[in-house]
C-alpha cells in the first residue's frame, strides 16, 4: 500500500521509527538515529516497503499467496519472445509497460516487477521463505547502510 506513496507517508513513519529507535536506547530527542538503527539491525521505511513487496512477490512465484496476487506476476519467460533469451534462465519478472507515469508506475505488477528484478540473483534463487527472508534482509541492510 505504500508503494509509490507521497513521499510525505515514508517520511511520516521513519520518524515514527526513528522516535522508537530513541526510546529503546533511551536517547535525547537531539541524538543521530543512525547509528541506533543500525545497532538496532532495523530496515529504513523505502527498504521496509521493499522487502515487504519482495517477500509477497516470493509468495506468489512459490504459490503461498492469494490466487488475485498471483495473476498479477508475469515471470520473463512466460513471453514467447523472450523463451530463448539466457536471461529468462534467472528467476526475472515481466515489468510491464504503463502509459501513465503518475498512476500506472505505481501498480501492483509495476512495483513488485521493478523491486524483484533489482535484487541480486542469489537472493532472489533462496530455496525456502526462511532463507529468503535472511538474505534479503542482509541485502537491504547493506544497500540502506553501507559498510565503509
Amino acid at each position: 500500500m505504500l508503494a509509490g506513496a507521497p513521499a510525505v507517508l515514508p517520511s511520516r513513519f521513519q520518524s515514527v521509527l526513528n522516535a522508537a529507535a530513541r526510546l529503546v536506547f533511551s536517547a535525547n530527542r537531539s541524538a543521530h538515529v543512525t547509528p541506533l538503527i543500525r545497532e538496532l539491525h532495523w530496515l529504513r521505511v523505502p527498504e521496509r516497503i521493499q522487502f515487504r513487496l519482495c517477500v509477497l512477490t516470493y509468495r506468489c512465484l512459490n504459490g503461498t499467496a492469494p490466487q488475485y496476487l498471483r495473476e498479477f506476476i508475469l515471470p520473463a519467460s512466460s513471453r514467447s519472445s523472450r523463451r530463448q533469451l539466457r536471461a529468462t534462465e534467472s528467476i526475472s519478472l515481466l515489468v510491464l509497460s504503463t502509459c501513465r507515469t503518475t498512476i500506472g508506475d505505481h501498480a501492483f505488477p509495476v512495483v513488485t516487477a521493478r523491486a524483484w528484478n533489482s535484487l541480486p540473483q542469489r537472493v532472489r534463487a533462496a530455496s525456502s521463505i526462511v532463507s529468503f527472508r535472511q538474505e534479503l534482509k542482509t541485502c537491504l541492510f547493506l544497500k540502506s547502510f553501507p559498510v565503509v
